[in-house]
């Protein structure tokens, strides 16, 4: 099945080298022994063979290595441009910051919509132009000053036991009293939660969403913690029936060693993509995104290798590796993913979700919903 919207491993050895400022002078410096992640180094035979063109480009990124590095090889593989990696988990901002003008950065990928428009509003990234990414891209999964780019998508999405006479789903449900002791979730204050509790406050406000929230915290079977997989872990074990959590862990969980726990875990439960009960009320989405680095040094390769992340080839190794959702309709999808049906995107803007969140997490702890 190929990804659609309504609007409303690797080829080659890797190739990364880490790149961090000098003490003087402004000049990249090799990474060991400084807090980001130690880059993988080309291999030789990938050297000799990339197509041979002009340069490089350095991605300094807050994504798993693994996540990300086929494309990063299939890139330098097809444009001989040799990407540099810089891995923060954490301080991203406070990197750039630090490094102001003199900063070799190029790309900035990140997880979160929250965590690009903080980038954004640092003054981080500048605005790009770009016919190619306004083609693939749909308006409301991008910044509409270019600042910011969705590369993949994570849906929001119900965990239900296999069970279950249930085919659709509002989030609004899941305050329902018929699924009082029965509902599962990880902390209200985990970023994946902050933003759906957003995007209810953009649709219904913050009185209502208080009220739902209350209503979801009475209706859960434990509480509020562990991580996404753990709805599906908790479900097998019959301690819960339904769980709210991120649709690509399914593709991970179906796709573990067979007999294995996750695996088990996997096969344990359906997935219905919820909408928001609003007129062309859709599935909530979070992003992985990518951005122009305000002081860019290697400018038109950043741009390729943006660019590239939208093309066909990347987005299906976005789907069949990482089992996001493609930002480009028509992509190829992994088979699990396929199987959960198409993703209607909701098509509230995300920068009207991000303003929200701060007001959201701050319901989570008027509400005592971790407690």
């Amino acid at each position: 099945m190929k990804s659609s919207f309504r609007l409303p491993r690797a080829a080659l050895a890797s190739a990364c080298a880490a790149f961090l400022l000098a003490a003087c002078g402004g000049q990249p410096a090799d990474v060991a022994g400084s807090d980001a992640a130690p880059a993988q180094a080309a291999g030789a035979d990938a050297a000799a063979d990339a197509p041979q063109a002009g340069g490089e480009v350095n991605l300094y990124t807050t994504r798993e290595p693994g996540l990300i590095q086929p494309l990063l090889d299939a890139f330098t593989a097809s444009s001989g441009i040799k990407v540099n990696t810089v891995l923060l988990k954490d301080g991203l901002l406070e990197r750039l910051g630090a490094e102001g003008e003199r900063s070799v950065a190029d790309v900035l990928m990140v997880v979160d919509t929250g965590n690009m428009l903080d980038l954004v509003e640092a003054g981080h990234t500048q605005p790009l132009q770009s016919e190619v990414l306004e083609a693939a891209i749909p308006a409301h999964l991008r910044g509409a000053d270019d600042q910011w780019f969705a590369m993949s998508l994570r849906d929001r999405v119900l965990y239900a036991h296999n069970d279950l006479d249930l085919e659709s789903f509002h989030y609004e449900d899941l305050a329902d009293p018929q699924w009082k002791g029965k509902v599962c979730i990880r902390s209200g204050q985990h970023p994946y939660n902050t933003s759906l509790f957003a995007a209810m406050i953009a649709h219904h406000g913050a009185e209502a969403t208080e009220t739902w929230l209350r209503g979801v915290k009475a209706n859960l079977a434990r509480k509020a913690a562990g991580g996404d997989r753990d709805v599906a872990r908790d479900i097998l074990a019959g301690i819960c029936d339904i769980g709210i959590a991120n649709a690509y862990y399914v593709g991970r969980m179906k796709n573990a060693e067979p007999g294995s726990e996750q695996h088990q875990w996997g096969e344990a439960i359906k997935v219905i993509r919820p909408t928001f009960n609003v007129d062309n009320g859709g599935t909530h989405v979070n992003i992985s995104g990518a951005a122009l680095a305000a002081h860019s040094p290697n400018r038109d390769n950043a741009v390729k290798l943006m660019e590239y992340l939208v093309s066909d080839e990347a987005q299906s190794l976005y789907a069949r590796a990482n089992y996001e959702y493609p930002v480009k309709a028509g992509v190829e999808l992994d088979p699990v993913v396929a199987s959960f049906g198409t993703l209607t995107v909701d098509p509230l803007p995300l920068t009207e979700v991000v303003a929200n969140r701060r007001e959201a997490s701050a319901l989570v702890d008027k509400v005592g919903f971790d407690n």
